[in-house]
């Protein structure tokens, strides 16, 4: 039933890309609505109040990365968990991290393992590792 799981907001430049990881959550009873980059997802986030946001890295405009420190930065967006599902290197990851990046999934991706790790975000605030399902709490 959509709805049920969440709002989910995909923001990705390939259009198949979000194609994909759309249908897959609606199958699974997600919102989802997208966005084709970084400017566009801080143009519509504050509309749509996702309960999560997916981001590529690579985009035109404003990468995802930066989206992220920006989504950080920002009050209103701050506490939205935050999924990169992207062909990331370890600098990349560790960029993301420092940006706030709740969670990593690289491409080409699993579509049942993007749903569990989205699900997982949606209830509880941590961070996920590369192929984790389970957050993983920071040391300390």
């Amino acid at each position: 039933m959509p709805g049920l799981s969440g709002r989910v907001l995909v923001v990705d430049d390939n259009k198949v890309i979000r194609q994909l990881i759309r249908v897959n959550l609606e199958l699974e009873g997600f919102e989802v609505v997208t966005a084709a980059d970084g400017a566009e997802c801080l143009e519509i986030v504050h509309r749509v109040r996702p309960d999560v946001v997916t981001l590529d890295v690579v985009m035109p405009r404003l990468d995802g990365l930066r989206t992220a420190a920006l989504l950080r930065g920002d009050v209103r967006t701050r506490d939205i968990p935050i999924l990169v599902i992207s062909a990331c290197t370890r600098p990349e990851m560790d960029s993301g991290r420092s940006a706030g990046v709740d969670a990593f999934l690289a491409k080409p991706f699993e579509p049942a393992e993007m749903v569990r790790v989205v699900r997982r975000l949606a209830g509880w605030h941590g961070v996920v590792a590369p192929g984790d399902v389970e957050p993983v709490r920071p040391a300390g």
